[in-house]
C-alpha cells in the first residue's frame, strides 16, 4: 500500500481555501492509495470552536468523499465538527465506496483548553485498508502510550496533528517509540506555519517498524512526500521477533 502524507500550512478558518488547497496537493502526487492530512486540515486547531466548526455533513467530509471516489484513494484527517450542541475532534478515513469510518479524539489538550469545549470520545477505531490494519489517533493521543498500545489488532498507526514547535523533538522522539514498541509502521502527519496561539515547523514522517524514517517531508515548509507500507515485511519481523507475544496484558 503506498501512502503519501501532506504537511499543510493551514489558513485560519477557511475550510474552501484549505480544502482547494489540499486538493491540488493531492493531485500533485497520483497513484497513491491512502492521503493523510493533518488535524483540523480545514480551519486549523481551534479550542473555540464557536463559527468555527463544521457540521456532520460538512462541504469538507463531501469533498473527501469525492477525492476518494475519483481517485480510487483514501483521504484521512481531522475536522472540527459540532453535532447536537457538542463539539468533536473527528478523523475521518474514507473510502473510494463512500464509507466513512470516524474517530473522536480520546485525549483532548488541556494545556491548550480544548477540553473546555470539546466532548472526548472513547471509542478505540482501526480500519482495515488494502490489507492493512490502522489504528487512528490524534496529535495529544501520542504522549499516551497506552491508548496506542498493540493488541494484535493493527499494523501502522496514523498520527494527525497540530503539534507546535517548542515540543516538536518529542513529537519526533514518540513517533519512532510507537513504531518500534508497538512493531507496526507509523505515520504522523503535522501542520506548518502559524494560527492566532501557536507556530508550527511539521515534522511529518513516515516509520517503519524498526524506527526507521522511510519519507520525511522538509521542516517548515509545505511538503508531500510518500512511501510503501510492505506487509510482507512486517509479518516476517513480527514471526521472526514476536515482541508483542510477550507484551503485558492490558
Amino acid at each position: 500500500m503506498k501512502i503519501t502524507i501532506l504537511q499543510r500550512n493551514i489558513e485560519w478558518a477557511n475550510p474552501v481555501l484549505n480544502v482547494q488547497r489540499a486538493d491540488e496537493a493531492i493531485d500533485r502526487n497520483p497513484g497513491s492509495d491512502l492521503y493523510v492530512l493533518p488535524e483540523m486540515f480545514s480551519t486549523g486547531f481551534c479550542t473555540n470552536p464557536e463559527g468555527i466548526a463544521e457540521s456532520t455533513d460538512s462541504d469538507t467530509l463531501q469533498w473527501m468523499k469525492n477525492k476518494s471516489a475519483s481517485t480510487g484513494a483514501a483521504i484521512a484527517g481531522s475536522i472540527a465538527v459540532t453535532k447536537d450542541g457538542k463539539y468533536y475532534n473527528r478523523f475521518y478515513f474514507v473510502k473510494p465506496d463512500g464509507s466513512v469510518a470516524q474517530y473522536d479524539k480520546k485525549h483532548l489538550f488541556t494545556y491548550g483548553g480544548e477540553h473546555q469545549r470539546f466532548t472526548a470520545g472513547n471509542e478505540r477505531v482501526v480500519v482495515e485498508w488494502k490489507g492493512v490494519r490502522i489504528l487512528l489517533e490524534i496529535c495529544y493521543d501520542l504522549r499516551f502510550p497506552v491508548w496506542a498500545r498493540n493488541r494484535g489488532d493493527y499494523d501502522m498507526i496514523l498520527y494527525v496533528a497540530s503539534w507546535p514547535t517548542p515540543r516538536v523533538s518529542a513529537w519526533s522522539a514518540l513517533l519512532v517509540a510507537r513504531a518500534i514498541e508497538n512493531q507496526c509502521y507509523v505515520a504522523g502527519v503535522n501542520r506548518v506555519g502559524t494560527d492566532p496561539a501557536c507556530e508550527y515547523c511539521g515534522g511529518s514522517v513516515i516509520i517503519d517498524p524498526y524506527g526507521k524514517t522511510i519519507a520525511a517531508c522538509t521542516m517548515g515548509e509545505e511538503c508531500e512526500t510518500s512511501a510503501e507500507v510492505d506487509m510482507e515485511k512486517l509479518q516476517a519481523f513480527r514471526e521472526k521477533f514476536p515482541v508483542l507475544n510477550d507484551a503485558d496484558k492490558i
